[in-house]
């Protein structure tokens, strides 16, 4: 008799893995509009508007180290992480439901600190936590999110309609969530060899902030929205630029050029990676964490947000057949590659 033969999962990463395990599935019910693929799946509400729905798991020791992540401030990054996927599809979030399991070497006191930041961010993102799980767990704190939101139908936005000669547009600045992960491992460090030194992190505030306390931009959502753009794919910067962009084209069956002399990226993130002697560019474009959104509009629209000081015009889509590629401060074109965050 055959052995059945063994796969291991780091040999297929996060998205083929996804990709074979739910290849099986299909769509019995007409209402399910959108499932596996994107930020969110689209679920139809009424003839105008349809619910979205994503879900995130944060497990202690993979995702976060209570080591240096106050529990407010992990309570708060869990929701803001979820609603980032229902902006990335140019919808509304609405509701969460936050399931935990909680070892008993946390207190009652301990629980109630990281609600404190769950509540914090309902009240900032405008949501509201309508149930949930509690459970034991033998292997410390696990987090799982799940988030609601609404769209119009003709406004909701999927990685996968990204046009040939469609400009390619950020958010905000990139690298700098990276680099503050980087200076609180360092601390730490210092921090388990000698308990007695206080960390070092005067002139790191702004990338530890977006480290510990990132924020969903559902700001952009609204930007867009008043100055009349539909994009036509969107993803958020979770995996880091490269990744996402990557998943755009092949969602898209498109190829692209980024032009590294455009990457949006703050002095204090530069500053920071000349310190751990890291090239802030790779850190932008590699590093994750960023929640910031990517996305892709027409050409037409250039002239709405060209001006715009919480946009930057990264590159463009090309043909599939063209390939994705990075321009360098040279002007030599160098192959896109994914190097951010892996799950396994």
């Amino acid at each position: 008799m055959d052995e059945q033969k063994r796969t291991e999962l780091d040999q297929l990463g996060e998205f083929e893995l996804i990709n074979r395990l739910t290849k099986k599935f299909k769509s019995k019910n007409n209402s399910s509009i959108y499932g596996v693929g994107d930020d969110a799946a689209v679920i139809n509400s009424t003839d105008k508007e349809a619910i979205l729905a994503s879900t995130d798991t944060l497990i202690e020791g993979v995702h976060f180290d209570l080591t240096y992540v106050p529990l407010s401030f992990l309570g708060y990054k869990a929701v803001s992480v979820n609603v980032s996927d229902i902006c990335a599809m140019n919808a509304k979030p609405e509701q969460v439901l936050i399931s935990i399991a909680v070892s008993n070497r946390f207190s009652v006191e301990a629980l109630e600190e990281l609600y404190n930041g769950i509540a914090e961010a309902c009240e900032f993102y405008k949501v509201d936590l309508v149930g949930g799980d509690t459970t034991s767990s033998t292997s410390g704190l696990i987090i799982n999110v799940t988030v609601l939101g609404k769209a119009n139908k003709n406004k909701i936005t999927y990685r996968s309609g990204a046009k040939e000669y469609d400009l390619i547009v950020a958010s905000g600045d990139l690298g700098s969530a990276y680099m503050g992960l980087q200076v609180l491992e360092r601390e730490k460090m210092v921090f388990n060899e000698n308990p007695s030194i206080q960390p070092d992190l005067d002139g790191n505030d702004y990338i530890i902030q977006r480290q510990l306390k990132p924020q969903a931009r559902m700001d952009i959502v609204k930007q867009l929205e008043e100055l009349e753009i539909i994009p036509s794919s969107m993803i958020d910067i979770s995996d880091g630029l490269a990744s996402e962009v990557m998943h755009i084209c092949k969602s898209s069956k498109k190829g692209c050029v980024l032009y590294m002399e455009k990457l949006p990226i703050d002095t204090k993130t530069v500053s920071a990676a000349l310190d751990f002697n890291l090239d802030h560019n790779t850190c932008a474009l590699n590093g994750g964490e960023d929640y910031e959104l990517l996305f892709t509009i027409n050409q037409k629209d250039f002239d709405k947000i060209k001006k715009h000081p919480n946009f930057s015009v990264i590159g463009h889509v090309t043909s599939e057949n063209e390939g994705m590629y990075l321009v360098d401060k040279n002007d030599s074109a160098i192959a896109l590659k994914a190097q951010g965050w892996k799950h396994f």
